[in-house]
Parts: C-alpha cells; structure tokens; sequence
C-alpha cells in the first residue's frame, strides 16, 4: 500500500506561480514512474505531468496545455515530488492528484482567479 499526500495547492492570481508536493510512503521514489493529473469540475481526469523512473529530473513528459509553464521534478530524499506551476491561468484551476500506479493522493486544490 502506497499512501500520497499532496499539498500546496491554494487561490492564485492569474499570471501567478504555485508549488505543489507530493509526499509519498514507499522506500524510495526511483523505482516508480509518476503523475500528476487534474480534474476540473464536470470534466474529465486528465494527465498533466509525469516523471519516469532513474534520474531526478526526467525524463519528464507533458500535456500540450501546460508545456513550458509547469515542471515536474522528485527529491528522492525526501520521498517528494513536485509541480512547479507558472503563469498560471483560470482554465488550470481544478484538483490536483498525484499517481504512482494505482494509488492516488486526496488532492490538493488549485484555483485561478482575480
């Protein structure tokens, strides 16, 4: 059993930045390929980031929506990965989860308004 907790999420201004985490109970996050997804209301989950197993920063892969203003990144010492989000806009805000495998944090809520 993998337990994940996110964390960071909260109310932004358009154009502006936030850091989320990931803190996940596993030995270590090197062995696990992982995701971050997001559902806004009424719509579908949907994958924004992932990081794949072997080195700190990558591979990585994106959604074509949020290519160039987020990032995705894991500190293996502390069993965390992140989401760096920048220029944020209205249409990202939703909940925001982590993935490894079949297990799924609660979610952390990100909200992009004036």
């Amino acid at each position: 059993q993998v337990q994940l907790v996110e964390s960071g999420g909260g109310l932004v201004q358009p154009g502006g930045s936030l850091r989320l985490s990931c803190t996940a109970s596993v030995g270590t996050l090197d062995y696990y390929a992982i995701g971050w997804f997001r559902q806004a209301p009424g719509k579908e989950r949907e994958q924004v980031a992932c990081i794949s197993t072997s080195s700190r920063d990558g591979p990585t892969n994106y959604a074509d929506s949020v290519e160039g203003r987020f990032t995705i990144s894991r500190d293996s010492g502390k069993n965390t990965v992140y989401l760096e989000m920048s220029s944020l806009k209205p249409e990202d805000t939703a909940v925001y989860y982590c993935n490894i495998q079949q297990f799924w944090g609660q979610g952390t809520q990100v909200t992009v308004s004036s």
